[in-house]
């Protein structure tokens, strides 16, 4: 059974090198966004990786042969509905830590910020919410906005 409050049971695994290393948020600042956007409980692992961890995960799961800012998996959808239980939500989040730096350089968003909405962006992925059509877009876009204010940070969208 769900708890009032979400419960957050989260490893975070740092796979970069020292020049990674320093621009890379913390970990208490990972599970505060994390947190953030918690709607039930669940089981998370944020890995934060280099360029070359990065595209490897892209191009085998995705088929796009580049490092991308975050990648998504979520773990045993189905095996709930089949046992007929409820259980926590189980996923990893990957965080390309040079895509992140470049992407918030290029588009002139303090790092911070833009590592927060990214793992804003990827908790609400594990929990269902995607992008790929309008309504569906406008609703998770919307809902980041909101949650990122909470937490102090401007609408990444704007």
């Amino acid at each position: 059974m769900t708890s009032a409050t979400p419960q957050l049971d989260l490893t975070i695994q740092k796979a970069i090198g020292k020049a990674n290393r320093d621009s890379a948020p913390s970990s208490h600042d990972i599970r505060r966004w994390a947190l953030a956007a918690l709607q039930g409980d669940a089981e998370v692992t944020v890995r934060l990786v280099g360029a070359v961890e990065g595209r490897e995960l892209n191009r085998d799961f995705r088929g796009k042969d580049y490092a991308t800012n975050v990648l998504t998996f979520v773990y045993g959808e189905g095996e709930a509905l089949l046992q007929e239980v409820e259980m926590p939500l189980t996923g990893d989040l990957v965080l390309c830590v040079p895509v992140v730096v470049r992407e918030a350089a290029e588009q002139g968003k303090p790092l911070e910020a833009h590592f927060a909405h990214l793992v804003v962006h990827g908790m609400l992925h594990l929990q269902g919410y995607d992008h790929e059509v309008a309504g569906e877009a406008e609703e998770m876009e919307a809902l980041e906005t909101r949650i990122l204010a909470t937490l102090g940070y401007p609408d990444p969208y704007a």
